[in-house]
């Protein structure tokens, strides 16, 4: 959805902070060494490790564990 103001939002910020932790005042080797570190960080970092502020400040694997464990919580009672 192109006109989805949340995605625009998404993109916005993930650009705003890729820009901001990666390329600031760097410089890249070679084509595939972008690639590799714009992966990894996107992926790695922006995708699992951060915190993010719409899941209360959690990242997205601690977020993912406590929802795992609070629903094995409420299906074992």
């Amino acid at each position: 959805m192109a006109d989805d103001p949340y995605d625009n939002a998404f993109a916005e910020s993930l650009w705003s902070r890729l820009k901001a932790e990666l390329l600031e005042g760097g410089v890249f080797l070679s084509i595939e060494d972008a690639r590799t570190e714009i992966f990894d960080y996107i992926e790695i970092y922006y995708n699992r490790e951060r915190k993010h502020s719409s899941l209360g400040y959690k990242s997205p694997e601690q977020f993912e564990q406590e929802y795992i464990t609070n629903l094995t919580n409420s299906v074992c009672r």
